[in-house]
């Protein structure tokens, strides 16, 4: 019974984080696909990029909620195990869904909405780590990063080590899927926040 809830909870985060909100609301408001614009991602800084900053925020926040929503349904079902794993395969869904062809976003604010709901603490402190580097260095991506690198750490501090592994496992994957951020910081073409021009209506 205890796996059964366990799967059961794992699907339930997979479903709600695939659910594609940048695509969905950029689709709705008549901006044609988002995965024809800037990076092709579906998520909110890729939506800033249609020039619509609204909808920008509208996906930031639903992709956050997702996050948080499937360990809160799952914590309140079956327990601090399943609400763990939920959240990971939430995380999993957004970065993976399988209706987009396993193409989905880079997963920062979902990341967030898991964190929150498991330990706000470590939550915030994510997302003050992304603010502070994101003030100082101008680099989305770099803000994301770094707040990814040093999540699991906090995490150990605050909560212990089932926390930060789970930690571990996102911040691996939203890591991986930075990798063409990376390189462009490495070589110096990657776009400050504010940069880049958006698109065309």
């Amino acid at each position: 019974m205890i796996y059964q809830n366990l799967i059961i909870a794992g699907l339930l985060g997979y479903v709600l984080g695939s659910i594609p909100f940048g695509l969905l609301l950029t689709r709705a408001a008549g901006l044609g696909d988002i995965r024809s614009v800037g990076s092709g991602n579906i998520g909110a800084t890729n939506v800033l990029r249609t020039g619509n900053k609204a909808l920008a925020a509208a996906t930031l926040v639903l992709d956050t909620g997702k996050g948080a929503v499937a360990v809160l349904v799952a914590r309140w079902l079956w327990g601090e195990d399943a609400a763990m794993l939920a959240g990971i395969t939430a995380f999993l869904g957004h970065v993976f869904p399988a209706w987009l062809g396993f193409k989905g976003g880079k997963g920062v604010a979902t990341y967030i909405g898991v964190l929150l709901a498991l330990n706000w603490i470590v939550g915030l402190i994510f997302c003050a780590t992304w603010l502070v580097i994101a003030f100082a260095q101008k680099y989305s991506s770099l803000a994301a990063l770094t707040a990814a690198a040093t999540a699991p750490i906090f995490a150990y501090v605050v909560s212990g080590l089932q926390l930060a592994a789970a930690a571990g496992v996102l911040s691996v994957v939203l890591t991986v899927r930075h990798w063409a951020n990376i390189r462009r910081l490495w070589d110096g073409t990657e776009p400050k926040i504010g940069s880049e021009k958006p698109k065309a209506q």
